[in-house]
C-alpha cells in the first residue's frame, strides 16, 4: 500500500488510501456465510436460509461494516508507516477516479503538535503558605456547636435577634401581582445567617410574635430567579413564632458526641487541628500546583488540534447535561448547548494536557509505585478504617489511574518550582478557605 502524506495547514494532514475491491468482497462473503449458519428467517429452518436471501437482507449493512473496518485498518497501517501521531478521528471519504478493481479514499486528520517548552528559569511562581490558627479552631468549634443547637420559643414580649429561628408567612408583589415563589406560609429561617436577602432579614429583625410589617425589597440584578432579578417587590411579612437558639457547651459531652477518641476539650481541639491541617495542606497543594502549571503553559508554544478540543467540548457538554438532569431539569439530555460556552475551558485543558505530557516525557516525571502507594495511604488516613480505603483504591483500575494522574501533576509542579523563580507569600486561613474574615 503506497502512502502519501500531504500537509494541508498547521496540524491538518491528508493520506490517500486504496483498497482492492476483491479484499472487500472476500470479507463480505465470509461474514455473510458465517451469518447464514445462525440467521433466523420466517419460512426457513435455522442455518438453512439460502445465501442469496441472506445477502439480499443483510448484504448492505455487512458491506458498510466491512468498508469501515477495512478502511480503518488501512488508515492505521498507513499512519503507522508514515510515523504520524494522529489526534482525534480522521474524516474519510471515498473519491472517484480509482483504477479498475480498486477503491480510493482520502483521510483528512490532525496530528499532535510539536510542543516547545519554554525556559522555566525565566518563569516566576508565587508559592502560598498558610497556618491553622487558634482562631480557625475556635470558628470550627462554633460551626460544630451550631450544627447541634436546639431551640425554645421566646416569650411573646421578646423581639427576634440574630441567631433566632423565626417562622413567618410572607407575600411579595411586583406591580401589584404576586410573583412565582413570592408567597409562603409557616416558612422558617435563621436570622442573621444569610439565608434570606439582606432587606428581608433587616425587616424581621426586631419584630415580635404576631406582628406584621410591609417593606420594599430590591432583588439583585444577578438574582437566580430571572423573572424578578433587578426588580423591586413590596412584601408583607407576619411573624408567627420566634425561637431562641441554645448552643451546647464546649465540654467532654460535646467531644464524646462527635466521636472524639480522647473525649476531652483538648482532644476535640487537637482532632480539629489535625483535620484542618490536612485540608490546608491539600488546598495549598492545589493552589500552588495551579500556579506552577500556569507558569509552564505561559512559557510553552504549540498549536491546538481542533479535533481534540472538540472532543473535550463534547465531554464538558455531556457533563453539563448530566448535571442539569441531576437537578431535575426536564429533557436535560436534549438541551442545546453552544460550543462557545465551553471552548475557552476546553482549549485551556487541552493545552495544559499537551504541555504537561511533553514535560513528563522530557524529564521522566512519571509516577512511581512508591509515590502512588504513599498518596493513597495519605488519602486513607483520614478515614476510620484506612486499610479498607486502600483496598478500595487498589481494586479499581480507573481509581488507580486517577491517583497516578494526581501524583504526576505533583511531580510536574515540584519540577517547575525547582526551576522557576519562586516567591513566597503567606495568606490567612480564612483567605485560603474562602471565608469572610
Amino acid at each position: 500500500m503506497a502512502v502519501t502524506v500531504e500537509t494541508l495547514e498547521k496540524l491538518e494532514r491528508k493520506i490517500s488510501l486504496s483498497l482492492p475491491v476483491t479484499v472487500i468482497q472476500s470479507e463480505v462473503d465470509a461474514r455473510l456465510k458465517k451469518m447464514a449458519r445462525t440467521v433466523k428467517m420466517d419460512g426457513f429452518r435455522p442455518g438453512k436460509v439460502p445465501m442469496n436471501v441472506v445477502a439480499q437482507r443483510y448484504g448492505y449493512s455487512v458491506q458498510y461494516e466491512v468498508m469501515n473496518d477495512k478502511v480503518g485498518e488501512a488508515f492505521a497501517l498507513a499512519a503507522n508507516e508514515a510515523k504520524v501521531r494522529v489526534a482525534g478521528q480522521p474524516r474519510i471519504s471515498e473519491k472517484e477516479g480509482a483504477p479498475e478493481g480498486e477503491l480510493a479514499f482520502d483521510a483528512i486528520f490532525e496530528v499532535y503538535p510539536e510542543v516547545k517548552l519554554g525556559d522555566l528559569s525565566a518563569a516566576t511562581v508565587e508559592k502560598l503558605s498558610a497556618e491553622v490558627t487558634e482562631e480557625a479552631i475556635d470558628k470550627t468549634v462554633d460551626i460544630l456547636r451550631k450544627q447541634r443547637r436546639t431551640f425554645s420559643q421566646r416569650p411573646a414580649a421578646e423581639a427576634a435577634i440574630d441567631g433566632d429561628r423565626v417562622t413567618v408567612d410572607f407575600e411579595g408583589k411586583i406591580d401589584g401581582e404576586v410573583f412565582s415563589g413570592g408567597k409562603a406560609a409557616d416558612f422558617q429561617f435563621l436570622v442573621g445567617e444569610g439565608q434570606m436577602l439582606k432587606e428581608f432579614e433587616e425587616a424581621v429583625r426586631g419584630m415580635k410574635n404576631g406582628e406584621s410589617k410591609t417593606f420594599p425589597l430590591s432583588f439583585p440584578a444577578d438574582y437566580q430567579g430571572q423573572d424578578v432579578a433587578g426588580k423591586t417587590a413590596d412584601f408583607l411579612v407576619t411573624v408567627k413564632k420566634i425561637e431562641a437558639a441554645h448552643l451546647p457547651e464546649v465540654n467532654e459531652a460535646l467531644a464524646k458526641s462527635l466521636g472524639i477518641a480522647d473525649a476531652s476539650v483538648e482532644g476535640l481541639r487537637a482532632d480539629i487541628r489535625k483535620n484542618l491541617e490536612r485540608e490546608v495542606k491539600f488546598r495549598l497543594l492545589g493552589r500552588n500546583k495551579q500556579a506552577a502549571m500556569n507558569a509552564l503553559v505561559e512559557k510553552a508554544e504549540l498549536d491546538l488540534p481542533n479535533s481534540v478540543v472538540q472532543s473535550e467540548i463534547e465531554r464538558l457538554k455531556e457533563g453539563a447535561r448530566a448535571d442539569l438532569k441531576q437537578r431535575g431539569i426536564k429533557d436535560a439530555d436534549k438541551a442545546p448547548i453552544p460550543d462557545d460556552i465551553f471552548r475557552p475551558q476546553a482549549e485551556s485543558r487541552v493545552r495544559l494536557g499537551l504541555v504537561v505530557a511533553e514535560l513528563v516525557k522530557a524529564n521522566t516525571l512519571n509516577a512511581t509505585e512508591a509515590q502512588i502507594k504513599a498518596h493513597i495511604e495519605e488519602l486513607a488516613s483520614s478515614y476510620e478504617r484506612p486499610d479498607d480505603v486502600v483496598r478500595w483504591y487498589y481494586s479499581d483500575n480507573q481509581r488507580m489511574s486517577e491517583v497516578e494522574a494526581v501524583v504526576i501533576e505533583t511531580n510536574v509542579a515540584d519540577f517547575i518550582m525547582s526551576k522557576a523563580k519562586v516567591t513566597e507569600k503567606t495568606i490567612s486561613f480564612d483567605e485560603l478557605m474562602g471565608q469572610q474574615a
